[in-house]
């Protein structure tokens, strides 16, 4: 019986098969993926993972904690500027951060929070809104507009429907006032420092100790110094009395020890055992507080009539302070009016950019605060606490007696006789960081006593009582016969954020300072420099020649006045050959500059072929070599 023989095509129907179950299954795969995936955007939270190398988008333990244990709901409402902005490509990125950051905070919250993104367009209802919300419009939009960059947060009554947007209804209302992107540092702590003070429902309380009048008499017509009544508009301020303080409340977020002059032990002990309990101190001595009326006799303790000093709580903290010692600082003295002359006083100082720690939330915004006769800080040998400066001198500084200075009060200029500068930065004002042992170690049978503190606990010092004075950085003055205050120097806000940042909860102040999200091309710089660096040298000898020359061209030119009959024809040909050798110079000089131009433009050249060319490429050569070798695999196995 013939055999029957199927054509070639028909001999190998396993391969067809497999072919087409791999396009089923392909064809499969997308009818499922695409409305898998259309449905989990709409109705799935999205779970990310932040690979950025700081984890510029993971929130601290400290914000996680405020979000977690807010009680009331907050309404937040971004007002950014879109049309304004869209010729600001740095301003529209970091709207961009701050609107990610916001909505990791809302996504923690799980309703807690409502976030709304607002355009305030000018002469809008939405522009009011933001100006009643205490936003600042910067200049310099587009077409001269206005631009809104600011964050207003309210707490709404419980029950709001969800999307409500009337505000009039607010319990509470706090705003940052613009964003600036050089404060990017500490974007997170300042909002999440928005959310603690949003969710408190009374004013913070703090502690106010000390020597000098700084809450004013009211009796004899003195009204509180102006930094008391700043900080009186944020937190409720109580007055204790050191000759009968026993216990320091430890209701009291912070306490300020102001210009401490001979305390009773009764007292030291109190806010000795009110830090190892982990309250908030700040102090505040002074070699010559200059506001203190006492008169210039010494004290029982020995020291300066005027000065003040904290001796036994600062051995136990491992602190070291000389009452006796005042920071001179010649760069950085103030301009004073004195009998009818202008002059710098090395003893008052203006602390500015460089004298100011960029890296705390607390100093970070600052431009400038005015100190006068202050002292230093620094650590004993033994200490086992940290001082993280937030005020320091110039390298130019100098430290004299206190009694150098009171003598020098009629001339000032006298204390830069025999200057010499220690070529030391001082430490003027500082956190006091670590864990403390108390003053009071005989006291440790007695009921309560804690000998120590808990780890990472912190005093804040500050070797100055005149950083609070008016004269320092307000001025008064009458504007269409309202009273009115003229300030010049930041010195109240440092304070005010000092007590803010202090006051607020464990979890705000473990909140430190984050990298931007700028992340800048050391490699393309380090070779941008590279090559500056390879022509700067040939630069500077034609930019040297090229003056030798204009100089000889001076003295050659006849002066204005002579004839130019008078010039000889070997002058004449003289100059025309420097002017000849100067344009050739100004030649060479422009081709210099097109070389290093030319080397910048290849090195940019190189790294975009490397990231949009090369790499793409490599990895398709990869994937083409694996497929190449699986095919050839295959049909060995055939």
């Amino acid at each position: 019986m013939p055999r029957l023989r199927l054509p070639r095509s028909f001999t190998t129907p396993l391969h067809l098969t497999r072919s087409s179950w791999l396009y089923a299954g392909l064809v499969t795969l997308v009818l499922v993926m695409v409305p898998l995936v259309v449905a989990s955007s709409r109705w799935l939270h999205a779970t990310r993972i932040d690979l950025t190398a700081d984890q510029l988008y993971t929130l601290t333990p400290g914000t996680r904690h405020i979000v977690d244990s807010l009680q009331r709901p907050l309404q937040l409402t971004l007002y950014f500027s879109e049309h304004a902005t869209r010729d600001l490509p740095k301003l529209r990125s970091y709207e961009q951060r701050v609107n990610e950051m916001l909505q990791e905070m809302v996504a923690r919250s799980h309703g807690r929070i409502r976030l709304r993104v607002i355009d305030p367009v000018p002469y809008s209802d939405d522009e009011a809104g933001a100006e009643g919300s205490g936003l600042i419009a910067a200049n310099g939009g587009s077409n001269g507009e206005r631009v809104f960059f600011g964050l207003a947060g309210s707490v709404m009554p419980p029950g709001e429907p969800h999307g409500a947007e009337d505000e009039a209804a607010a319990e509470k209302s706090l705003s940052i006032a613009f964003f600036d992107p050089s404060r990017e540092t500490f974007l997170e702590y300042d909002i999440a420092k928005l959310l603690y003070e949003l969710n408190q429902v009374r004013k913070p309380a703090i502690g106010v100790l000390g020597s000098l009048p700084v809450q004013g008499d009211l009796a004899l017509g003195e009204q509180p110094w102006a930094v008391m009544q700043q900080l009186s508009q944020l937190f409720e301020l109580k007055t204790l009395d050191a000759t009968t303080l026993q216990h320091v409340d430890d209701q009291l977020k912070v306490l300020l020890l102001i210009h401490p002059k001979e305390l009773p032990q009764a007292a030291q002990y109190a806010i000795d055992q009110y830090v190892m309990r982990g309250g908030h101190l700040v102090v505040f001595v002074d070699p010559d507080a200059e506001l203190d009326a006492t008169p210039f006799t010494p004290g029982i303790s020995g020291l300066p009539a005027h000065a003040s000093d904290l001796p036994r709580l600062f051995a136990a903290w491992g602190v070291e302070y000389q009452p006796g010692q005042v920071v001179l600082d010649r760069s950085r003295g103030l301009q004073i009016e004195l009998a009818g002359s202008s002059l710098n006083h090395p003893a008052m100082l203006g602390l500015g950019d460089q004298e100011l720690n960029r890296n705390d939330p607390v100093t970070a915004s600052l431009q400038r605060i005015n100190v006068s006769s202050i002292g230093h800080f620094d650590l004993a040998r033994t200490a086992r606490t940290r001082l993280i400066p937030l005020l320091q001198s110039s390298a130019d500084a100098e430290q004299v007696p206190v009694q150098r200075v009171t003598d020098a009060s009629s001339d000032p200029t006298s204390l830069l006789e025999g200057y010499k500068a220690d070529n030391v930065h001082y430490v003027l004002a500082a956190r006091l960081r670590g864990t403390f042992a108390s003053a009071f170690p005989e006291k440790a049978n007695e009921p309560g006593h804690r000998a120590h503190s808990a780890p990472d606990a912190e005093v804040v010092l500050i070797a100055d009582t005149d950083v609070l004075s008016d004269r320092l950085w307000v001025e008064p003055q009458t504007m269409l016969g309202q009273a009115m205050v003229r300030i010049f120097a930041n010195n109240g806000d440092f304070i005010t954020n000092l007590v803010d940042n202090l006051s607020g909860s464990s979890a705000l102040l473990s909140i430190r300072a984050r990298s931007t999200s700028q992340r800048p091309f050391t490699r393309v710089q380090a070779l941008r420099n590279v090559a500056d660096q390879k022509f700067l040298q040939k630069e500077q000898e034609l930019e040297k020649e090229l003056a030798d020359t204009r100089r000889r061209l001076d003295e050659l030119q006849p002066a204005k006045g002579v004839r130019s009959s008078t010039v000889t024809p070997e002058q004449r040909r003289e100059i025309e050959q420097f002017r000849q050798r100067q344009l050739a110079i100004n030649k060479e000089l422009r081709d210099v500059q097109h070389q290093l131009n030319a080397e910048i433009d290849a090195l940019g050249l190189r790294v975009k072929v490397i990231n949009i060319v090369l790499v793409p490429a490599l990895v398709v050569l990869i994937g083409l070599l694996y497929g190449w070798r699986r095919t050839r695999h295959s049909r060995r196995r055939r």
